[in-house]
């Protein structure tokens, strides 16, 4: 797949534009050579990508998969490791290099108006680029919608194999911690958010 320069441009004027009104940003755990993004499984696929630091059988290297930098995002969308099928959260280190070639090589999961010249390219970019960007509702610690949006990070193809053979670093299995910052969530917020993973804004084009 050749780097698309017009997705990339296109990403980064949506992203400059609605980050200026706080609508959007990415916010992340990073260092200057990682950044962690979050998946949850069933523990067929979780408990082997632990023990091999890599995503193996019976984890589908041909399927579209999601990765997601916002914690609360993640504890929304597996209901605190509670969801059928995403009993196991694991927290990814990958590349911040992997993490940007997802970006440079990725179009909107939508048609904007002041983006896309028509739903009919929308809809062609989406067919060709390997990796997809898609802005929902960040949560709050008790799961409500907050004001700004958070980015979730579709891989297919390409990506994928990157993803899985060259981006990641490490595979840890949190969903301990998961569960300890639910009970906490109806008895003690405020120990509960001290256990929250320290996100920050992170530096697009970096």
């Amino acid at each position: 797949m050749v780097l698309r320069k017009e997705n990339y441009v296109s990403f980064c004027s949506q992203t400059k534009k609605v980050m200026e009104n706080k609508e959007r940003a990415v916010r992340a755990v990073y260092d200057d050579d990682t950044i962690t993004v979050y998946q949850a499984y069933r523990k067929e696929i979780a408990i082997p990508a632990v023990k091999h630091q890599k995503f193996v059988s019976p984890f589908k290297i041909e399927r579209m998969t999601w990765i997601k930098p916002s914690f609360l995002w993640m504890m929304y969308r597996c209901g605190w490791a509670q969801k059928e099928g995403q009993e196991h959260v694991l927290a990814i280190k990958i590349k911040r290099e992997g993490f940007q070639w997802a970006l440079n090589n990725s179009c909107l999961s939508h048609f904007v108006a002041d983006i896309h010249p028509s739903r009919e390219e929308c809809q062609e970019s989406l067919k060709k680029a390997p990796v997809r960007i898609q802005w929902d509702p960040e949560r709050s610690i008790r799961l409500g919608k907050l004001e700004y949006r958070s980015i979730q990070i579709g891989l297919t193809g390409e990506a994928v194999h990157k993803y899985v053979n060259e981006w990641i670093v490490s595979i840890t299995d949190i969903t301990p911690l998961c569960k300890e910052i639910h009970a906490l969530v109806s008895e003690d917020v405020e120990e509960a958010i001290k256990l929250l993973p320290k996100e920050r804004l992170y530096p697009l084009g970096s």
